[in-house]
């Protein structure tokens, strides 16, 4: 098995507890999904978030997919004028047989536009 950085990214329509979790935890879903992830095999997640978004750490709403003993951590992106507002970021570390081309990076929402070319 191999080491592996996944990434991803969504976003939420508003600042709120429950559109913070809910969009996480469809990220990290889809992650995991594309990926074949077990639990097992996750080593930590690097979560970021806009500065407009403060009314949860997306790590809390990652807690509710029994991560709770997942290193899991979050910090604020760099406040880029003209960056896309309402963005959760997502960095996954995990062991896996995939090679670095058979990997997934999953950008949902309005951030599949950072990365079209990654999108699903």
């Amino acid at each position: 098995m191999n080491v592996r950085a996944i990434r991803g990214a969504t976003t939420v329509e508003e600042d709120s507890e429950s559109a913070i979790a809910e969009s996480v935890c469809e990220l990290l879903q889809e992650i995991f999904a594309a990926n074949e992830i077990e639990h097992d095999s996750l080593i930590s997640i690097l979560f970021t978030s806009t500065p407009d978004l403060v009314a949860t750490f997306p790590a809390t709403a990652a807690r509710a997919l029994d991560l709770g003993d997942v290193p899991l951590m979050c910090a604020v992106e760099i406040a880029v004028p003209g960056a896309l507002p309402k963005t959760i970021r997502v960095l996954v570390h995990t062991h896996s047989h995939k090679s670095l081309r058979e990997i997934s990076h999953i950008y949902l929402r309005g951030a599949k536009k950072l990365r079209a070319d990654l999108a699903q």
